[in-house]
């Protein structure tokens, strides 16, 4: 099939997909470094796209405006029809946005399960909150996150107590780490370390997951596994996902459509075979190998 014939085909099939995510003519601007550049795109729903170009392209700028760490200098960001350009990151975390960060950002002195019910602080019980607190309640950050629940819950704001544990350990389940539950995150491998990590935004129930770099660090055993692994999350969860990674056999592997930035500015957007082939993005990003590879 030509490009032609495949860019209709895409563009046929897109008219009947809902847009959870649009990026309006996003702008980010730091003094007069200009990061993301008109930025005008959209994510549909129950895609697995992938953001893709050189360091410094603008990828990650994207995903800090996107949860809310950056408000755009121009541009707006329309989640599930609704306008989260001035939320904060709590709020858009709550509306059912969650990410992943390139390093790793697990609470390396808690259990796999107390990392889970951590980022469900939303959902946690008193009593929950308080065991986590009297066993770890020196570091501040994990301080910092369960303070505010255990006095909203305290003082009743919450009208029933679930059973937050069952809740994390199905989740665990779900993704294949419910036989480590009490192992201390810090000791698990780097390639388990990552799913963790990804489950700890699973918990937040999100609808849109935005991971970055999630293959960082993997030997290609893990991220072949990694692969699989977001394709069933993608599907056990319900999930739109979108994903910045420089592992390009993990993007074209695993991604539907592909978006390619390069000094702030999106230059190219197709299928992973349309990607590929094409000239601007092989100058700027991929190399000459993948003009054959692709062809």
């Amino acid at each position: 099939m030509n490009n032609t014939l495949m860019q209709e085909k895409r563009l046929n099939n897109e008219k009947n997909r809902r847009v959870i995510l649009k990026m309006d003519h996003v702008t980010m601007q730091f003094g007069g470094l200009t990061a993301v550049d008109d930025f005008d795109n959209v994510v549909y729903e129950g895609e697995i796209l992938g953001i893709i170009g050189p360091n410094g392209a603008g990828k990650t700028t994207a995903f800090n405006v996107i949860t809310g760490i950056y408000y755009p200098t121009k541009g707006r960001i329309i989640f599930d029809d609704i306008d989260i350009t001035p939320y904060k990151p709590h709020q858009i975390t709550h509306l059912g946005i969650a990410r992943t960060f390139q390093n790793i950002r697990l609470f390396g002195t808690l259990t796999v399960l107390d990392n889970v019910l951590v980022a469900m602080h939303h959902l946690l019980s008193t009593r929950d909150a308080d065991e986590i607190l009297k066993k770890h309640g020196k570091d501040p950050k994990i301080k910092g996150h369960l303070w505010f629940w255990r006095a909203v819950t305290k003082v009743g704001y919450r009208k029933k107590e679930l059973e937050m544990r069952d809740i994390g350990m199905e989740l665990l389940r779900k993704v294949g780490l419910d036989h480590l539950a009490y192992e201390i995150a810090s000791s698990l491998p780097y390639g388990q370390q990552r799913k963790l990590e990804i489950a700890r935004a699973l918990a937040t129930e999100p609808q849109l997951l935005l991971l970055d770099e999630p293959a960082a660090g993997m030997n290609p055993k893990e991220s072949e596994e990694l692969m699989e692994f977001i394709r069933y999350i993608r599907d056990e969860f319900k999930l739109t996902v979108v994903l910045i990674e420089h592992d390009m056999k993990v993007v074209m592997g695993v991604c539907e459509r592909i978006i390619v930035m390069d000094s702030g500015k999106i230059i190219a957007e197709g299928t992973p075979q349309e990607i590929s082939r094409n000239p601007r993005v092989i100058e700027a990003y991929l190399g000459k190998e993948w003009e054959h590879a692709g062809a």
